[in-house]
């Protein structure tokens, strides 16, 4: 502890250092020796012992199991098993919200390849795998959009190529030209209005996504870690949807 309020004391000495007397009085800054952050800094042991006990509650509730895989997930190629089983859970989880919240039906579901941070091993799926595949406290956003202003989210697919996970969607291109699109099996209506599930990342724009900009965002409150974590907790055995969702044709 005797280091954390003697670099206290440094903090407070350089803010009344950097304090004038009058507009006109100059501040006489001292440079302080760096302190490097590496395997040679010792532990203070009186705050290990303070935070130990919070260390290992910790410890157990990360290490639990929530659910179990006979296979690798990874996030690998335009259909991968974990993005199709991440963004099948955001469909499901919205979709339950927006029946009870706005008597409706969610649509389809997209989220970005790029917020899986990582991949789960077979095996036992623990608590803190999640957290390690979804560290974002992204928020589940339902944006309704005309079937008009769906093009934008084809029209952005066909172009960038990009394996961002889909649920109830179909995307077909034949070398970067749109050939095929279904929304829950079937073509868009541009007259009807759809319910499409995503991160509040993605609805403000992220990736790019500036289609959704044309439709109504709807906040869930439903943290999209803590839908993962529910969905696997109801699954003691994954199930993996390997049906093909983006059919890239002639990709480079």
């Amino acid at each position: 502890m005797k280091n954390k309020f003697l670099l206290l004391g440094i903090a407070l000495a350089a803010l009344s250092a950097c304090k004038t007397a009058s507009p006109l009085q100059v501040a006489n800054v001292q440079t302080q020796k760096n302190i490097s952050i590496n395997n040679e800094l010792k532990n203070d042991e009186e705050f290990a012992k303070i935070i130990e006990p919070y260390k290992e509650k910790l410890d157990r509730e990360m290490n639990q199991k929530i659910s179990h895989t006979n296979v690798d997930l990874t996030k690998q190629g335009d259909n991968s098993n974990l993005g199709n089983l991440l963004a099948d859970y955001t469909f499901d989880g919205a979709d339950e919200w927006a029946k009870k919240n706005l008597q409706k039906n969610v649509d389809a579901a997209l989220i970005n390849i790029g917020g899986i941070r990582t991949t789960i091993g077979k095996g036992d799926i623990l608590l803190k795998s999640v957290f390690e595949v979804m560290p974002f406290e992204n928020e589940v956003i339902i944006v309704k959009m005309k079937g008009s202003d769906l093009q934008g989210l084809y029209d952005y697919y066909a172009k960038t190529q990009v394996n961002n996970p889909v649920s109830h969607l179909y995307i077909e291109t034949n070398n970067g030209q749109l050939t095929k699109t279904l929304i829950n099996g079937k073509a868009v209506n541009p007259a009807q209005d759809y319910y499409i599930a995503t991160s509040d990342y993605l609805a403000l724009g992220g990736d790019n996504m500036k289609f959704f900009a044309k439709g109504e965002s709807i906040p869930t409150g439903i943290k999209l870690r803590d839908l993962f974590i529910d969905y696997f907790k109801k699954t003691p055995e994954v199930v993996v949807n390997n049906d093909v969702r983006l059919n890239f044709i002639g990709k480079k």
